[in-house]
């Protein structure tokens, strides 16, 4: 019985473990292509491309462009969910980012849905 309690318990932890949420700097971004992380970092400026044809917003975190080490990206069917224009009100403040990291022309990004998903830190 001991045993099977014991199994259980590391059964338990292990797994809490592992969904245990990892937290990122924007450089650390390009290691975990793949993962779901957090990512906490200064948003350097954006921009909204408002005359292209995807009208995407995308965001500068760690950095200014062209040397942000993560951009995040926000589409034109999800800048609805925002109040204000993101590339404008997170300017210049720390925040967190929740979101799964991908990769685009060798760069990490993270795509955001809604406004609640951008914390602020300060």
């Amino acid at each position: 019985m001991k045993k099977i309690y014991l199994v259980l318990t590391m059964l338990a932890v292990t797994s809490f473990a592992v969904s245990a949420q990892t937290s990122i700097t924007p450089q650390e971004a390009s290691k975990h292509i793949g993962d779901t992380v957090t990512v906490c970092g200064k948003i350097f400026g954006g921009k909204y491309f408002d005359k292209s044809d995807k009208k995407i917003t995308l965001l500068n975190m760690g950095a200014a462009f062209p040397m942000s080490p993560l951009t995040i990206v926000i589409d034109e069917e999800n800048r609805k969910n925002f109040s204000k224009a993101p590339e404008e009100f997170y300017a210049n403040k720390e925040v967190c980012i929740k979101g799964l990291v991908k990769e685009y022309k060798g760069k990490p990004q993270i795509f955001v849905i809604k406004e609640e998903e951008i914390a602020l830190t300060k």
